[in-house]
C-alpha cells in the first residue's frame, strides 16, 4: 500500500462517516486504520468539529465542517492526480 498522509487518513475517514453514523471499528475497517492511528485522529477530528460523536450511541458522523472538508479534499486531489509523477 502506498503512503498515506494525515490528511488522506482524515479524508477516508470522514467518507466513512459521512455514509451514517457509524461505529468505530467501522470507521477503523474502512478507512483501513490501526487502532492507534484512529485513536489519534479521532482525537483531532472532534477538536477540529469534523466530526460529530453521539456518547449515548457510541457513534460518530461527519459534520457540514466535515463534508466541506472533503469537498476540497477531492478538489485538490482531481486538481494534483494530473500532474506528472
Amino acid at each position: 500500500m502506498k503512503y498515506r498522509s494525515k490528511i488522506d487518513l482524515i479524508a477516508q475517514m470522514l467518507q466513512v462517516a459521512s455514509e451514517g453514523p457509524v461505529l468505530k471499528t467501522k470507521m477503523m475497517y474502512g478507512a483501513l486504520l490501526s487502532q492507534s492511528q484512529l485513536k489519534g485522529l479521532l482525537s483531532l477530528t472532534l477538536n477540529a468539529a469534523l466530526l460529530a460523536h453521539n456518547k449515548e450511541e457510541a457513534t460518530y458522523q461527519t459534520t457540514q465542517k466535515g463534508l466541506r472538508f472533503l469537498e476540497r479534499y477531492h478538489e485538490l486531489s482531481g486538481l494534483l492526480g494530473n500532474l506528472p509523477s
